[in-house]
């Protein structure tokens, strides 16, 4: 923690060169994605996208769930989703899965939560998509195609938010689904189903 501490205290120091970036970055934002990923420390998403400070606005979940809006209408993932849409006016939205997901693989080999109340119920709203792989746990501990379906489920519940749909109806936000494979850096940009009015 001291070196973290150290680090951020240092930061202002380490952008002097840039300070004039900074300074407009105070006038408001104006990011071109909003970027859906899990709360995994190992995705990074400026790093994997070489994006600058405001040009991405981040939701970071367990899991990378986007719970369906119908179900969970008053929750920070809805607000942040909206924020972006219809304040922020985003472009698109990628959400990102990746490999060596310790939600996916809780889930995929039926590890006992029942100590983690809170992750359990969370993790349940994957469990849907993900039926038809639960009984056959995949042998590469990187669950690609695991993941892959679950990418794929998560842009289905992006859909069922009337501003994401009215703005992809309206021709004014894309939907893009990425794989990103922790060991080896690629990321895979995902084919999505196109979107139903």
């Amino acid at each position: 923690m001291r070196r973290l501490l150290h680090n951020a205290r240092a930061f202002k120091h380490r952008i002097s060169a840039e300070s004039d970036k900074y300074r407009r970055l105070a006038e408001g934002q104006w990011p071109e994605a909003l970027f859906i990923t899990c709360s995994d420390s190992r995705v990074i998403p400026s790093l994997i996208t070489g994006a600058r400070p405001g040009e991405l606005f981040e939701l970071r979940t367990a899991g990378n769930i986007v719970p369906p809006y119908d179900l969970l209408p008053v929750c920070s993932e809805a607000a942040t989703i909206g924020y972006a849409v219809e304040v922020l006016g985003v472009r698109d939205i990628v959400v990102c899965g990746h490999s060596h997901c310790g939600a996916l693989d809780t889930l995929v080999r039926g590890h006992d939560l029942s100590a983690l109340p809170e992750v359990g119920g969370w993790l349940e709203l994957a469990r849907p998509a993900l039926a038809p792989v639960l009984d056959a746990p995949p042998a590469d501990p990187g669950l690609p195609d695991v993941v892959r379906r679950h990418v794929a489920a998560q842009l289905d519940s992006l859909r069922g938010y009337p501003a994401v749909r009215d703005r992809i109806v309206a021709g004014e936000l894309g939907l893009h689904g990425w794989f990103y494979r922790i060991d080896t850096g690629e990321v895979e940009e995902l084919t999505a189903p196109m979107p139903v009015p």
